[in-house]
């Protein structure tokens, strides 16, 4: 084996080990900003779950939230940061070229 060869999974992020964040970051990747409402729908999960995952998302400010009233209602939406969108795509990068190494 060839010691200089790069270790094929170094490049991943393990942020995005789950697959309830893999959905959050894809959503927003495509979408300019998404409600609480509409990611939990779009991922079938619950708030809890999905609570959990945003929170952890924006620990490490892949996501910021903006929080606003609609009527008297409150409504929580979200976007992924420049940072959140370079780490995503950097880790969809390190699976296309795990697969073609295969």
């Amino acid at each position: 084996m060839n010691i200089n060869m790069k270790n094929p999974i170094s490049g991943l992020n393990k942020i995005f080990d789950s697959r309830v964040r893999l959905g959050i970051m894809s959503a927003l990747v495509v979408n300019d900003r998404m409600d609480f409402n509409s990611l939990k729908n779009l991922l079938e999960i619950t708030d809890g779950n999905l609570a959990s995952h945003l929170k952890a998302l924006e620990k490490n400010e892949y996501v910021a939230l903006k929080k606003k009233f609609i009527g008297r209602k409150p409504n929580t939406s979200y976007s992924s940061t420049k940072l959140g969108k370079t780490a995503f795509i950097q880790h969809l990068d390190a699976l296309e070229n795990l697969i073609k190494s295969g």
